[in-house]
């Protein structure tokens, strides 16, 4: 008698931490709805990024699926079996493929009726909450994030929950002294700030960056109103930032993913959400596209 194989769906999981948990998002949402088993492929886009040098990060949440074994990550010659993959498969309907990678970035709802026979590769950022939304208490349950444990975070943890916290990321694409094609403009911190100061009293700004120096001239209120967030600088310690961002209760996010999470895991029903709303379609950071913003954000 043939063995019975359940349907698998092996997610490649790549880029910074923001964009690892929408592959895994995507992936989970996928494969509850198709009753398959969801695996994570944690090394293949890592090992090749000489440029960012980017880390699997998932390991900080409480995701109940396995890692990806060797044979499952197409070793040996996985990026030739990759290639040939995408290939063959880019001649089939989107729906009848086994390799099934992202075309373009805006939301693509042939996504939500993909069905998992045997085994399936997903490969893309898929960055709208559009493709778990149906599941999104799943999502939240998976995503939660193991605090860190040292003194200073710990601390910090303490004083955002203390204050009315409003969570301000500024991402820098290009370096803070050159003229900035890909970063968010001061002008639109600057009246993000404003709106924000409008619509909620006495709030305390906490700035997070990748070099908080140059964001603190970002953001015109006093010293006494806002606190720098300077500990969590490596790649390996991103989570921590993106667990401080989350229990804020208000948010100014960047043109990142990054922010994009600290804002939608953050639990407060009342937050109020603003965000960039420019549209790139090319460079650093793609922004502002197709099913991005969450319904109830608010983006100028």
């Amino acid at each position: 008698m043939k063995k019975h194989h359940p349907s698998k769906l092996i997610s490649y999981i790549c880029g910074g931490i923001g964009n690892q948990l929408f592959c895994y998002a995507a992936a989970r949402r996928l494969a509850l709805v198709n009753n398959a088993e969801l695996v994570t492929d944690h090394i293949s886009y890592f090992a090749s990024d000489q440029r960012y040098q980017r880390c699997y990060q998932l390991d900080h949440f409480s995701i109940p699926c396995r890692k990806a074994t060797a044979a499952e990550r197409l070793e040996p010659f996985e990026r030739s079996r990759r290639w040939l993959k995408r290939r063959l498969n880019a001649r089939r309907p989107f729906e009848q493929r086994s390799y099934l990678c992202q075309e373009g970035i805006d939301f693509d709802p042939r996504l939500l009726n993909v069905k998992v026979n045997g085994v399936l590769h997903l490969e893309g950022y898929w960055q709208s909450e559009g493709y778990f939304k149906d599941v999104e208490n799943i999502i939240r349950q998976d995503l939660r994030i193991q605090p860190p444990v040292d003194a200073a975070n710990r601390m910090l943890w303490e004083n955002i929950t203390k204050t009315q916290a409003i969570a301000i990321h500024v991402r820098f694409f290009d370096p803070p002294n050159m003229a900035a094609h890909n970063n968010a403009s001061g002008g639109y911190y600057a009246r993000a700030v404003a709106r924000m100061e409008a619509l909620i009293a006495d709030g305390h700004y906490f700035i997070f960056s990748d070099q908080p120096a140059a964001a603190r001239s970002f953001v015109p209120l006093p010293d006494e109103r806002v606190t720098l967030v300077h500990y969590n600088q490596s790649d390996a310690m991103a989570y921590a930032d993106l667990w401080l961002m989350s229990q804020c209760r208000h948010f100014i996010i960047a043109n990142s993913t990054f922010s994009w999470w600290g804002a939608w895991l953050s639990a407060h029903e009342d937050k109020q959400v603003i965000a960039p709303g420019f549209e790139k379609r090319s460079g650093a950071s793609a922004w502002g596209f197709k099913g991005l913003f969450p319904p109830s954000w608010r983006v100028m």
